[in-house]
């Protein structure tokens, strides 16, 4: 399926953006004028499949989101993105689109969910309509957490009610058990990690592909929503991995 883009700036540097569940390419706003604003960068962002103005379709698997990807975006680009959702379908096209870096915000690598024996057979049987409310909203707050803008919070409104609810429990089924493979970057590989992030890509995991050559960075006092909640110190946190101000170095 060819997805849904938009495309921002007129540089020769070429970076695309991939949401999480629940999201579209419209909630990458507050970073997309950051890059724009450095200047020589073009931003693409993607609505992937029932995302945004997408179209909806029945097969929601990982396999089909990351063809999806493959059949939109150039092969060879600067940098692909993936937040969430959009970091499992990354990790699955990525050895495909072949660009030259890759920048991984709190992927959904490997769900804190049951997936195995009677446990996960039951889970999965029995799993309640909150789980995919929680799933969805993506919002687990400790106090003292910075809240988006009011531009920020209408745009995920907006997102939300685009958004193909349907899809929601067998997304995260086929994460829960199709979980990422441990393993060397196939391209350099930076993981961008907040506080929430052990839900989607367990702490013994980073550890392991930290060892395999993945770069780790992590912003405490940050939730799910990264940009979200605190644009600046994102910002700062990958703005050179956005912006390539180090030469990348191919594995």
């Amino acid at each position: 399926m060819r997805l849904a883009t938009r495309r921002y700036g007129a540089g020769g540097r070429h970076v695309a953006l991939v949401h999480g569940l629940g999201a579209d390419g419209d909630l990458w706003r507050g970073l997309v004028e950051r890059v724009v604003a450095a200047g020589g960068t073009t931003v693409t962002t993607v609505d992937l499949r029932g995302h945004g103005l997408s179209d909806r379709a029945t097969d929601h698997t990982l396999d089909a989101f990351a063809g999806d990807l493959v059949d939109t975006l150039p092969t060879g680009l600067d940098l692909v993105v993936g937040h969430s959702l959009g970091g499992s379908v990354l990790e699955r096209a990525v050895a495909r689109l072949a660009p030259a870096e890759a920048l991984y915000l709190d992927p959904g690598f490997r769900l804190g969910l049951p997936s195995a024996g009677l446990t996960g057979r039951l889970f999965w049987a029995t799993a309640p309509v909150g789980l995919t409310v929680a799933a969805l909203a993506q919002r687990r707050r400790s106090r003292g957490r910075p809240e988006p803008s009011a531009r920020d919070a209408a745009l995920r409104t907006a997102a939300t009610d685009r958004f193909d609810r349907a899809m929601t429990l067998s997304v995260l089924r086929d994460v829960a058990h199709h979980p990422a493979s441990v393993a060397a970057p196939v391209v350099p590989s930076t993981l961008l990690l907040s506080d929430d992030a052990p839900a989607v890509v367990a702490d013994k995991t980073v550890t392991r592909l930290a060892a395999l050559g993945w770069r780790v960075r992590r912003l405490p006092g940050i939730g799910h929503d990264l940009w979200l909640e605190d644009l600046g110190r994102t910002w700062d946190a990958v703005r050179d991995v956005l912006l390539g101000e180090r030469p990348a170095i191919r594995s």
